[in-house]
Parts: structure tokens; sequence; C-alpha cells
């Protein structure tokens, strides 16, 4: 079952960079979020509710739940989404590969935990790997100013996503149900979002057009509605560190059809970089010998 579901996340948000392209536009970023997380928490309830598994989540949990509203659900994607717009999707993902770090470094600072050393090892294998596999992009960007707001925009929204995992991981170690509290998150997202536009006097348009909605569709269902289920018991059942692992593949989803679609070929520091990628994950997920870090 954990397998599975690394296997769909990796797949399915390795995929979503591309869909955020479709939600820039017309559309100010904040109506697209409140649009992303209205409809999937509007839906996980819905689930919930066919399938008899609502779950009474106590208020003294209540805060712990709006912070993860505010972390993972919020904050996050306003600054992601507002990166997308300075800097190209593959670069935004190759920052949030960076989550694995954070990880390690949150869960160092926050809860005095010292990561396995191969843990470690790996992630830094991963994220030198996401470097050489997107060299050519890296180095061919030019350090302006736009691309430096876009890079520390898409710094900030992943640090933002690591302390959603450290805060979903406390959620579930306190035997909440980890759908339910989605289900608060994400319709809490919604709304924390939805008062910071009207704050800022943001209009709430709407596009009817086929790549909009069928983005839009993309994002809060298999993007956010399986995605968000699926990474999040793995955190529960991995760790945060061993987790965040996966945003190092990512990239790997969105070169790999690129690869076959948009006839892309390897380069030298791209191949390097791909085994670099393999053997952290290697690291990252192997078991432990008994004894050993």
């Amino acid at each position: 079952m954990t397998a599975l579901c690394y296997i769909l996340t990796v797949l399915i948000w390795g995929t979503t960079w591309i869909a955020i392209k479709g939600q820039l536009g017309s559309v100010p970023l904040e109506a697209s979020i409140v649009y992303r997380f209205a409809l999937a928490g509007a839906l996980m309830w819905l689930i919930l509710a066919v399938s008899g598994r609502v779950r009474v989540i106590p208020w003294r949990h209540q805060p712990f739940v709006l912070l993860q509203a505010v972390c993972l659900f919020s904050c996050n994607f306003l600054l992601i989404y507002a990166a997308s717009h300075y800097v190209a999707s593959g670069i935004v993902s190759v920052v949030f590969s960076a989550a694995t770090v954070f990880n390690i470094a949150n869960g160092f600072v926050f809860l005095r935990r010292r990561p396995a050393t191969r843990v470690s090892a790996g992630a830094c294998l991963g994220v030198l790997g996401i470097i050489g596999l997107f060299w050519d992009t890296v180095t061919g960007a030019r350090l302006d100013h736009a691309t430096a707001l876009g890079l520390g925009l898409a710094l900030g929204g992943t640090w933002f996503f690591s302390l959603g995992n450290l805060v979903s991981a406390r959620n579930t170690a306190q035997g909440l149900s980890i759908l339910s509290v989605n289900a608060h998150a994400m319709l809490y997202g919604a709304l924390l979002v939805a008062v910071f536009a009207f704050v800022r006097g943001v209009p709430f348009a709407f596009d009817t057009s086929p790549p909009y909605v069928a983005s839009l569709l993309y994002l809060a269902i298999p993007g956010t509605v399986v995605g968000f289920s699926t990474y999040l018991t793995v955190v529960h059942r991995l760790g945060a560190e061993r987790a965040a692992y996966m945003t190092v593949l990512f990239p790997v989803v969105a070169l790999s059809i690129s690869f076959f679609v948009e006839g892309y070929r390897l380069t030298l520091p791209a191949a390097v970089g791909l085994g670099g990628i393999l053997l952290g994950n290697v690291l990252v997920l192997a078991r432990r010998p008994c004894g050993k870090a």
C-alpha cells in the first residue's frame, strides 16, 4: 500500500506543474487557488459522506488543522503559483525538490530529530542530481530581478510545504484521519485565500475555456484529492524526511514526458544527474540494517 501511494504521488504531482501553467492568465492566481481547493474540499466531503467515513475533529485539534491549511493549502500555493509567473515551471519544480532538505532541517529545528546518515546523503544526492538534470535550463536562465523574485517565491512556498508535512505528521500521530483532516483543511485553505483576495481587491473572474477548466479539474481531483491523500499517507508511514524525497522525482516525471512527447534528449550532466537521483532514492528508501543509522 505504501509503495502504491508513493508511485501514485510521484506520477500525479510530477505532471501538475504543467497543469499549473494552464491556470495562469486571465484568472487571478488567488481565484484559481480558491476554485481548486473549494472544489477539492467539497469532493472530499462528498466522498467521506457517501462512504460513511466522516470523522469529527475535536476542537482542541482544530488549530493544528487550520495550521495545516495555512501551510499546505494556502501560503504554499500562493507562493508557488506566483513563482510560476516569473520563472519556468521546470525551474520551480527543481526548487521544490529542496523540500527534502527543508524537511530534514525543520525536523531538527522543531522536533530535535536527527536524520539517519543515509537519508541525509540520499537527499543531498537527489538535490545535486536535480541540478545536473536541469543544468542547461538553470544556467540558461538570466538571474535578473524577476528570476530572483521567482526563485525566492518558490523557496518560500517549498518551506511552507515542508512545515505542512510536520503539522500533518503531528495530526496523524494524534489519531486524526488523514482524509477528514484534508477535507477540513482544504476548505479552510480556500476560505483563507478568499479572504486574502478580498482584502487585496482581487476580482473572482472565471475562464470557461477548455484548457483552463481541464487544468482546474486535473489539479483539484487527481492533483489535490488523490495526490495529497497519498502523499500524506506516505508521510505518516515513512516519516516526513523520507517522504519528501518524492519531490526530487517530480521533475523526472516531467522530463520523461518531454522525452516522449517533445523529443527531449539527455545531455551528459542530465544523465549523471539522473543516476544521482536513482542512487539517492535507493539510499532514502532502503530498509535500515539492524543497529545502524
